[in-house]
C-alpha cells in the first residue's frame, strides 16, 4: 500500500482502495461532505474506582471522531483527519473509523509520538470522572500540513467541523485549526465550531481570545449555555449573546440545555426543542451526538427545527447507551425512539 511521507518522517494513510469489511472506500469519485479535523484517543473504560481494579474495556474517543461516527451513521460522507502513534492503539483507531465507514487517507502516523490514552471511571451514581493521558501524544503533534492533506484545494467539502479542544492542545494544533478554517472559507465550506471548552486545558481569557479569532470564519456555533460568555465578549444572557454573535457574520448560534433540550438562534429569530426523554445510561458524547444529528439536518437541507428535532434524538440514543459513540444510530433506526415503551420490532 503506497503511504506519503510527511515532514517529519512520519508517514499518511493510503487513499487506496480499503477492503470489504466496512471500511470507507476511497478510490470512488463520491465527494466527501464534512471533515472534521482534531484529536482521537485509545479509551479504557471501567465500572467502578479506577484505584480498586477490574476489568477495563478498551476503545477509543475523540470529541470530532465521535461527530464523523454520527454523521456516517446517519449515511454521509465524512473525513476524519488528524495523528496516530505508530502503535497498536493507533491501529485500533484507524481500524475503528474504517469499519465506520469514516475517510481515514489523510491521516498521519507519527513514529516518534504515541497515540493518547483516557481512562473513564463511574465513581457516583451517573457521575463519570475521565483522566487524560495526552502530553506529547501523537494528537498533540497535529500541524498546519494536516489541515491542508485534509481540505486540499479543488475539493470542497460541504461542512468543516472543528471543535474548541484541538486548538488547546498547543500552538502547532492551534495554527492546524486557523488554517482548516481559513482554507473552508475560502473554497465556500460551511464552517460549524463547537465551543466544547475543556477548563483542564486552557485558562477562560485564552480560550476566550483563540477562539474569538476563529469566529469571522464560522457559519454554524454550537455550544452549551454556560460556554456562550467565552465567545461572546462576556455577555452570560442567552438572548444576548446569541445576538452579539450573529452580528458577526454567524449564520446559526446553537445553544445546547442537556436534558432541557436546546434552542437556535438565527437571523429569522430562535426555535426551542425539548429532549427527547430515554434512561440515561451515560452523558459523555451527547454533545458531540447531538452535533452530528444537527449538522445531518443541514446536510440534508432541512428547516433549522427539524434539525434540532434530528439533534436531541440523536443525542438521546447517546445517553441512553454505554460508550461515547457506540449506540449512535443509523438513519433508519431514528424513528425507534417514537415507538412505545416496551415494544419489540420484529
Amino acid at each position: 500500500m503506497t503511504r506519503r511521507r510527511a515532514v517529519t518522517g512520519g508517514r499518511r494513510r493510503s487513499t487506496g482502495r480499503e477492503d470489504d469489511t466496512g471500511g470507507t472506500r476511497m478510490g470512488d469519485d463520491r465527494r466527501i461532505e464534512v471533515v472534521t479535523i482534531g484529536e482521537t484517543m485509545a479509551a479504557l473504560r471501567g465500572d467502578g474506582p479506577l484505584r480498586l481494579g477490574g476489568p477495563l474495556t478498551l476503545s477509543m474517543a475523540g470529541a470530532e471522531t465521535n461527530v464523523a461516527i454520527g454523521l456516517a451513521r446517519l449515511g454521509h460522507r465524512v473525513r476524519w483527519a488528524g495523528v496516530v502513534g505508530a502503535d497498536e492503539l493507533g491501529e485500533l483507531v484507524l481500524r475503528t473509523l474504517r469499519a465506520e465507514s469514516v475517510d481515514v487517507g489523510t491521516v498521519r502516523s507519527d513514529p516518534t509520538a504515541p497515540t493518547g490514552l483516557l481512562l473513564q471511571e463511574h465513581r457516583v451514581a451517573h457521575v463519570t470522572r475521565v483522566h487524560y493521558y495526552r502530553s506529547g501524544s501523537a494528537g498533540s503533534a497535529l500541524r498546519a500540513d494536516d489541515a491542508d492533506a485534509a481540505l486540499p484545494t479543488g475539493e470542497p467539502a460541504g461542512i468543516l467541523h472543528v471543535t474548541g479542544i484541538t486548538p488547546a492542545l498547543g500552538p502547532d494544533p492551534r495554527l492546524a485549526v486557523e488554517r482548516a478554517v481559513r482554507r473552508a472559507r475560502e473554497a465556500g465550506t460551511r464552517v460549524c465550531l463547537d465551543v466544547n471548552y475543556r477548563s483542564r486545558l486552557w485558562a477562560p481569557d485564552l480560550a476566550a481570545r483563540v477562539l474569538g479569532e476563529l469566529l469571522p470564519y464560522v457559519d454554524v456555533l454550537i455550544a452549551s449555555e454556560d460556554e456562550l460568555p467565552l465567545v461572546a465578549g462576556g455577555e452570560t444572557g442567552e438572548e444576548a449573546a446569541a445576538a452579539q454573535l450573529l452580528a458577526t457574520g454567524i449564520g446559526e448560534v446553537v445553544v445546547k440545555h442537556g436534558g432541557a433540550g436546546a434552542r437556535a438562534w438565527s437571523a429569522a429569530g430562535s426555535v426551542r426543542m425539548p429532549a427527547r426523554a430515554v434512561p440515561v445510561t451515560g452523558t459523555v458524547g451527547a454533545g458531540d451526538a447531538f452535533t452530528a444529528g444537527y449538522l445531518s439536518g443541514a446536510l440534508d437541507d432541512l428547516p433549522i427545527q427539524d434539525r434540532l428535532e434530528r439533534a436531541v434524538t440523536v443525542g438521546a440514543f447517546a445517553v441512553a447507551a454505554a460508550g461515547d459513540w457506540e449506540g449512535l444510530p443509523t438513519r433508519d433506526e431514528l424513528a425507534l425512539l417514537s415507538a412505545p415503551d416496551g415494544s419489540t420490532i420484529r
